[in-house]
């Protein structure tokens, strides 16, 4: 399950894993707060254009957790249609084992590749809970299962010798981990079978994570700037690391800014400005500050994706 469609990673196709360029995709909703489907095909082509290899939606960019089923079935229909031939994998995971296999089979059945499980939130589950709750899932989904480790969100962390026992398993193929800790990371790239993807899930680690030997990045800034962060992606899986470390420093403005606020707050900031989507998130989540705005505006503008603010 290597590099997709021949971008990022098709150096290393032998390898049999999943690697690449892979976008958090925001939800756009119009001012009305619905689904702003015309905004979501843009968002797809945008990503399309940026050579992204692999799209993520219904994650935590996407505000997935406020969305309906019925609003769900509709993105993932409309994501999967604009993607043509690039895979699609969506998020899926909850913190009850039965509903999230309900969500898997929902998601392949709307044409998705693969599924993106978070850890359970909130349950706190010990780590034998973990391993019982991904077996459980990866044993009924019909497409292979991605782990998503995000202490900062759920509230517990899949500890590495967890996360190797689950790399065994023929249906988990890999992990997004976004715990932060690179003694963490780099004990499950050590460990790993030959085919188990490691991506980070946070942008500005995604260059020493690749140092180690990660796969790629499941990217929140990608959305704005898909070409960028699929050359560094792509660099680092070539051995280019000088020309990896210049974009890292060319875009870590904006991977500071994309947290000034809660994600996705600041990113939707982004592609209002490019004029992808408009910026509006759903309650308990609230529009970007004025700071919020500047930070991103000053950003995108060093990037020269818009014009710098007006003085």
């Amino acid at each position: 399950m290597s590099g997709m469609s021949g971008r990022a990673g098709q150096e290393n196709a032998d390898r049999g894993r999943l690697q690449g360029s892979m976008t958090a995709l925001v939800t756009p909703f119009t001012a009305e707060g619905k689904l702003d489907e015309a905004a979501l095909e843009r968002l797809v082509a945008h990503q399309q254009a940026g050579g992204t290899d692999v799209l993520v939606p219904l994650g935590t960019t996407g505000e997935a957790v406020t969305l309906d089923e019925g609003e769900k079935r509709r993105v993932l229909k409309i994501v999967r249609k604009a993607a043509e031939g690039t895979p699609v994998m969506a998020g899926a995971g909850t913190n009850d084992t039965r509903t999230t296999i309900e969500n898997c089979r929902m998601a392949a059945g709307e044409g998705a590749d693969l599924v993106l499980v978070v850890g359970p939130y909130y349950n706190k589950p010990p780590q034998e809970g973990f391993r019982r709750h991904f077996e459980a899932v990866a044993e009924a989904s019909p497409v292979p299962v991605v782990l998503y480790n995000v202490p900062g969100r759920t509230g517990s962390n899949i500890e590495a010798a967890t996360q190797l026992t689950l790399a065994d398993h023929p249906g988990i193929v890999g992990v997004k981990e976004a715990s932060g800790r690179l003694d963490q990371v780099a004990a499950v790239l050590a460990g790993r079978p030959e085919g188990f993807a490691v991506l980070s899930g946070d942008d500005d680690l995604t260059l020493p994570l690749l140092a180690l030997g990660a796969d790629g990045v499941v990217s929140v800034a990608a959305n704005a700037v898909p070409d960028l962060v699929h050359d560094l992606v792509a660099a680092g899986l070539a051995g280019r690391f000088d020309q990896a470390r210049e974009l890292h420093f060319r875009l870590r403005p904006l991977f500071i800014a994309q947290f000034t606020e809660t994600n996705p707050i600041p990113i939707k900031a982004a592609t209002e400005l490019l004029g992808l989507a408009g910026g509006g998130v759903r309650l308990p989540l609230t529009p970007a500050a004025d700071w919020t705005r500047q930070a991103v505006r000053t950003a995108m503008a060093n990037l020269g994706r818009v014009p710098p603010a007006e003085v």
